[in-house]
């Protein structure tokens, strides 16, 4: 009736809202974000899920945040960045080239656990029930597993959050059937024990669950939409701008792999061994 077009929105954004005299977060002014002293882990809250977690909730995602900042620069993401920054790019490059390598194999353990035990958990599988269902499947548990940490030499990150979350969450039902699923584990093999990325995603989960924060759909859509996998890359990415700063500030040159860490697999030479002469291993023999 006045002649006017309706334009449609190319994009919809619900988290935030930039046009008023002040910054609104989830529509909280930022004026209150820092009157009211919400943290990283309260601007994490309304930023991904649009509401005010529970002051402990918060606390338990700047947990997961520095638990995961860094583990080392021997992991491939680490790595990564470090090549690239002694290359001589710069920060964002080296930056996606560490993040890059974030997936199911580095990383992807935090959705998988939090799949797979709340799912058995869910389905009314005892603990011993899922341990023989994953095993008939030749499935592995994700979650379960450490190179170096074992029952006797526990993992210190995953007491601190599991100490934690005995102490502050309303309820832990999936943390306390991983647990059971630890202990039929560990009584085959020591160092099957629930690791760092499997605690964070099971916790997240109960979280999600008991927090009354959220609806049961709510919850399980955050976990299927990646909330966990960007935990992990929040987090990660302290570390990695870390490694990038400390190659520039220690002046790295270009990195160039070493010829004896590479197994060279030419015609005749399948299986990766160094091709010697007989003269020579008759040398070395003598």
């Amino acid at each position: 009736e006045l002649g006017l077009v309706r334009k449609p929105a190319s994009f919809v954004s619900t988290i935030c809202d930039d046009r008023g005299q002040e910054l609104l977060y989830a529509g909280m002014r930022i004026s209150d974000v820092f009157k009211e002293d919400i943290g990283i882990g309260g601007v994490l809250s309304l930023l991904w899920f649009k509401r005010r977690l529970p002051d402990y909730a918060c606390k338990f995602i700047e947990m997961v945040l520095m638990l995961t900042a860094d583990h080392g620069p021997a992991v491939s993401g680490a790595h990564n960045t470090i090549v690239t920054a002694r290359a001589g790019k710069d920060l964002v490059s080296s930056l996606c080239a560490g993040l890059l390598t974030i997936g199911d194999r580095f990383g992807g353990a935090l959705d998988g656990a939090a799949e797979q035990f709340s799912s058995a958990y869910d389905k009314s599988l005892s603990p011993r029930e899922f341990v023989s269902s994953m095993r008939k499947q030749n499935k592995l548990i994700l979650g379960i597993g450490h190179k170096i940490k074992s029952r006797t030499n526990p993992d210190l990150r995953v007491e601190i959050i599991k100490n934690y979350a005995k102490t502050h969450f309303p309820a832990t039902p999936v943390l306390d059937y991983a647990l059971a699923v630890e202990t039929i584990t560990t009584s085959k093999k020591d160092n099957l024990i629930l690791n760092v990325d499997g605690a964070i995603g099971i916790l997240f989960v109960d979280l999600l669950r008991n927090s009354n924060a959220f609806t049961r759909e709510e919850a399980e859509e955050y976990i299927k939409i990646g909330t966990l996998n960007g935990l992990f890359v929040l987090g990660r990415t302290i570390g990695f701008i870390g490694h990038f700063l400390d190659q520039k500030r220690l002046k790295q040159g270009l990195y160039r792999h070493p010829w004896d860490d590479i197994s060279y697999l030419t015609p005749g030479n399948e299986l990766g061994r160094t091709v010697a002469s007989l003269d020579s291993i008759n040398k070395k023999a003598a």
